[in-house]
């Protein structure tokens, strides 16, 4: 009596690990693009404090603050976390500016700069996002910054 040998052929699963290449080839990129706006979401955060205060300076005064000790806020270098190195009120703008830097921070964020514009509203005050120099990509941007 003979037996039938059964299992996969070599070509069938060549065929198999070369569509697992091609899907990862596709998955490492995308997941790499979701982990650095996981951490420039980090800056939004941080730049949350910033943006009532620089609101709540505009209402009272009618002018932007100057700086981040004008706004009643701690120094640029205080306010950091795990990517970001500073949180910076600047200008007569009222922009606020976050700094990516840090040994945890992806290599294709780091220096790079978010800038949060003020923008006077009738009896309130909004921000939007844009970035600065050196420019930050649109797509390492989150998803509730909008330009």
């Amino acid at each position: 009596m003979k037996t039938l040998q059964k299992g996969f052929t070599l070509i069938e699963l060549m065929i198999v690990v070369a569509i697992i290449a091609i899907l990862a080839a596709i998955a490492i990129p995308a997941y790499q693009d979701y982990v650095i706006r996981s951490q420039t979401s980090e800056g939004l955060s941080l730049a949350d404090g910033s943006k009532t205060a620089i609101a709540e300076f505009y209402s009272n005064y009618g002018h932007w603050p100057l700086n981040n000790a004008s706004a009643g806020l701690a120094t640029s270098t205080l306010i950091k976390g795990k990517y970001v190195s500073e949180v910076n009120v600047g200008t007569t703008t009222g922009q606020i500016i976050v700094t990516f830097s840090g040994p945890k921070v992806n290599s294709k964020i780091a220096g790079d700069k978010l800038v949060l514009s003020g923008v006077k509203n009738a009896g309130s005050t909004s921000f939007v996002c844009k970035t600065g120099a050196p420019a930050l990509a649109d797509k390492y941007l989150p998803s509730n910054c909008h330009l």
